[in-house]
């Protein structure tokens, strides 16, 4: 496990002793961090709340990944982004060595209100890969794909159209699943939560201060009604 960063959390990281440098940009899209807002720890604070959170929150994050998968690289490495401009979010991708990266914007770790978001959204990321979420959502997209251009094909559509079926059978085939992959690492990841000391219910209370995405179709997130009460449904069964 190992924290990079450059800029206003690169003295605290150190203290730390982790190494220290740049992020590039991510591979994958947005995992589906809150924007949040109205922060209540200064910039020292929160950083030394990120550093001392993913300490305890990455091993646990570990040894459930390890417990739950096989032949799945495990070694969570953590990141600061810190490319200007960049809002409050946190994705996870995976580098070419397969090797899970879990990305925090400096803008969601500055507005953290507590060290129970960050590590519930630590959490949940983390929970992302050990369900498999990327390449789940790769094999949708290309079913979404081959359907589309099957249909455009069996239409009599020229090679454009089938070229456009097939992107938008990805597009479709990649939503297709989404907000139910974004439920299962709300559970997994208020698990995680809990199992590294901190308090997933208050963790999870920024889902009443961002916009609610509502249930639209093909939308990437579901309500936060129905995120909160997987929290909630999650932590009785603890």
């Amino acid at each position: 496990m190992f924290i990079r960063t450059l800029g206003t959390l690169a003295a605290v990281v150190l203290l730390a002793a982790c190494e220290v440098t740049t992020v590039s940009a991510p591979q994958g899209g947005p995992a589906g961090a809150p924007k949040l807002s109205g922060p209540t720890l200064t910039a020292n604070q929160a950083a030394r709340s990120f550093v001392r959170v993913v300490q305890l929150v990455e091993p646990v994050a570990e040894r459930e990944c390890r417990a739950r998968t096989s032949r799945v690289n495990c070694d969570f490495y953590i990141v600061v982004d810190d490319r200007p401009g960049q809002p409050a979010n946190a994705y996870q991708t995976l580098d070419k060595r397969g090797r899970p990266v879990i990305a925090f914007t400096l803008a969601l770790i500055e507005d953290a209100r507590n060290e129970d978001e960050l590590a519930f959204v630590l959490g949940h990321e983390a929970a992302h890969h050990i369900a498999g979420h990327i390449g789940r959502q790769q094999q949708n997209a290309v079913a979404g794909a081959v359907i589309f251009a099957g249909l455009a094909t069996l239409s009599g559509g020229d090679a454009n159209t089938i070229r456009s079926a097939q992107e938008l059978g990805a597009q479709v085939g990649a939503r297709s699943y989404s907000k139910d992959f974004e439920l299962e690492a709300d559970a997994l990841g208020t698990i995680i939560t809990a199992r590294a000391g901190f308090q997933p219910l208050r963790g999870a209370e920024f889902f009443t201060r961002i916009p609610d995405p509502g249930d639209r179709f093909l939308g990437t997130h579901p309500p936060n009604r129905d995120r909160l009460e997987t929290v909630r449904r999650t932590v009785a069964g603890l």
